[in-house]
């Protein structure tokens, strides 16, 4: 058998401790070797753990025994550390959004291309096997021709020294919520959809979106409404609304991994209710991650275009939204 994948995780956050780095551990084909932050005792509770050495960014970095980067930082620094990490010949799998610019995006998406490199966005519910039976009963005609596609993902207010509060940082629920539906809508409706509208609830003092709702074209006609925002009770969802039936999936995007989907299906005098199987949506992202870096497969460039997707229609509500204030 090949040697694990050997990964230095570059960020101490609160998504990797709770659920990544504990995903990495269940996952054979990957051991945490380093673990860096810009706080050095983090770093060392980090490494205690979960495994590895406590080291600094740069040393990271420029280990050669490091195959392989999580990085977990502000997005604000995902570009910086990314193209560092892609330059000394390191695969990446780096929290969404990749960056929240679509020059930047492509910047590196171009460099993992020219350095034949894994480079992947880290939206873990896409490794959940509930979406592709979505995609299946779409695909047999269930229910008829999709015309709408919707999704909300909300989430209560958060503490007040929150990093997501931080404009510098990179701050604001586009960046952080919003891009759950915006990827959904890449995933269901696929490539080449416009913003046709958006708005974004603004906190002036702060800098930073607190919600925003969107309006999505594909070119084949079908519209995605998307809400999200940090105003809100919990709510992870979408539906797909089609000439013979509706379809809904709750817990779409966080769901626990003990969680069994449910998928109903609505049509006008009848409804049905399907029930699936529970999935580790983490574990399942980082095990294909590492079966990509010691495999460098044919999907490679797939992640790629979509990771260039998602920074354009981040760039274009951005460029289009109607302000308001929160």
């Amino acid at each position: 058998m090949s040697a694990p994948v050997r990964l230095g995780v570059l960020g101490c956050s609160a998504i990797a401790r709770r659920r990544t780095l504990p995903a990495v551990a269940d996952v054979p084909e990957l051991t945490t070797a380093a673990v860096a932050s810009r706080d050095a005792a983090k770093a060392a509770e980090f490494a205690a753990r979960f495994g590895g050495t406590a080291t600094g960014y740069d040393e990271l970095i420029a280990d050669p025994e490091i195959d392989a980067i999580y990085l977990s930082l502000p997005t604000a620094l995902h570009h910086e550390w990314t193209s560092r990490a892609l330059r000394a010949g390191k695969h990446v799998l780096c929290e969404k959004p990749l960056t929240d610019d679509a020059a930047r995006t492509r910047e590196l998406t171009g460099l993992a291309r020219e350095k034949g490199l894994v480079l992947r966005e880290n939206f873990a519910f896409l490794h959940h096997p509930q979406h592709v039976k979505v995609a299946e009963l779409v695909a047999d005609g269930r229910i008829g021709a999709l015309r709408t596609f919707t999704a909300t993902f909300g989430i209560p207010p958060l503490p007040a020294a929150d990093i997501r509060y931080d404009r510098e940082l990179g701050g604001g629920s586009l960046l952080d919520v919003g891009v759950y539906p915006l990827r959904a809508a890449q995933l269901l409706l696929g490539p080449g959809l416009s913003v046709a509208g958006a708005t974004l609830r603004v906190d002036e003092r702060l800098g930073v979106d607190l919600a925003g709702h969107v309006l999505l074209v594909s070119p084949e006609g079908v519209f995605a409404d998307l809400e999200f925002g940090f105003q809100h009770t919990y709510r992870s969802s979408y539906g797909l609304w089609g000439s013979a039936a509706a379809l809904s999936l709750d817990r779409a995007f966080t769901p626990p991994a003990e969680h069994r989907p449910v998928l109903r299906i609505d049509e006008q005098d009848h409804a049905e209710v399907l029930t699936l199987g529970a999935s580790h949506q983490f574990r399942a992202s980082i095990a294909a991650f590492a079966h990509a870096a010691r495999d460098r497969g044919p999907d490679e460039p797939a992640w790629l275009d979509a990771a260039d997707e998602t920074a354009r229609l981040i760039t274009e509500v951005r460029e289009q939204a109607v302000r308001v204030r929160a």
